[in-house]
């Protein structure tokens, strides 16, 4: 009867019963390793922020048998500073940070019999005749990518390739990462200081939505490839639109087409849809991104007005 009572106890206050030591890459500085950082903790689990640098084998060999982690998060990454055309002129940082320095810490976790959960990107893809614009058929984790126009992403290609050799490595597709935050960080802080947008449906996550889906997929040990996105599209327009609505009516933009918007950059950027199928079946609770903005943008104008 006892054993039934605290099994209770810990369902109502939604702790897990056995709490799990996680050493997170990009905890200590990035955006998303703090956040998840401090979902685990919410959880009662153990998050370490790992303070070596990816491509360091030494230091991050001395990291893993100090903490003896449950499981090994890579949250971290160049995506260049205002965008990824900085990676255009900065390749070597690009490849080390975002090719060399993965692969050597998925190197550590086979040798040490660790979990490693790796977050990467969505942006491999770009609309083809196999997966047209409005069709509803989006790249599924088994669809080889199909786009190496930036630099950036051509990093990633070649990481999602070697990566996945390691049987213990979770591989996630994060794909423009919304939050109720205008920091430059995530999508929405981005766009509304650009007057030019393209009106192209994009996959996207939100970041309240897919960061629980980040520890699920961890602690049930998944490996292989997941796309890491809400279900659905959305276009820059339409959640400029929502922006407009719920926080600065005055915002001001232009609808530019793809190629003149291209003119502007370095690089093309990646537009595509990315197929949920696979990820559903285990975080069947990530609602449609159309339903998600709307709550986002609420609670965004809830923090506007406080």
């Amino acid at each position: 009867m006892k054993k039934i009572i605290i099994c209770l106890l810990f369902t109502t206050i939604n702790l897990p019963l056995f709490a799990d030591t996680f050493l997170i890459f990009g905890a200590s500085t990035g955006w998303i390793g703090k956040q998840l950082a401090d979902l685990l903790q919410k959880q009662n689990h153990t998050a370490i922020a790992a303070t070596s640098r990816l491509e360091n084998r030494e230091s991050i060999i001395k990291e893993v048998k100090q903490y003896k982690p449950d499981f090994i998060i890579n949250a971290a990454g160049i995506t260049g500073r205002p965008n990824v055309d900085w990676c255009e002129t900065h390749k070597d940082e690009t490849m080390r940070a975002n090719l060399w320095g993965p692969l050597n810490v998925a190197s550590i976790a086979d040798q040490y019999g660790i979990h490693f959960t790796n977050i990467s990107t969505g942006c491999i893809y770009t609309y083809d005749a196999a997966h047209p614009m409005h069709s509803g058929k989006g790249f599924t984790e088994n669809d080889t990518p199909n786009f190496t126009e930036s630099f950036y992403s051509k990093c990633k290609v070649r990481l999602e390739e070697f990566i996945t050799e390691y049987p213990q490595v979770l591989h996630l597709r994060l794909r423009m990462p919304v939050a109720d935050t205008l920091t430059e960080r995530a999508f929405i802080g981005k766009i509304i200081k650009y007057k030019k947008l393209i009106n192209i449906p994009n996959s996207m996550a939100i970041i309240d939505d897919v960061l629980p889906a980040i520890i699920t997929l961890t602690v049930r040990k998944k490996t292989g490839i997941y796309n890491l996105v809400n279900p659905g599209t959305i276009s820059h327009d339409e959640i400029m639109q929502l922006y407009k609505q719920y926080i600065d009516p005055h915002h001001t933009y232009e609808i530019a087409s793809e190629e003149e918007v291209n003119k502007a950059l370095k690089v093309p950027r990646s537009n595509c849809a990315l197929d949920t199928t696979k990820l559903l079946q285990e975080c069947p609770d990530i609602p449609p991104i159309k339903q998600s903005i709307i709550k986002l943008f609420e609670r965004m104008q809830k923090n506007v007005q406080q």
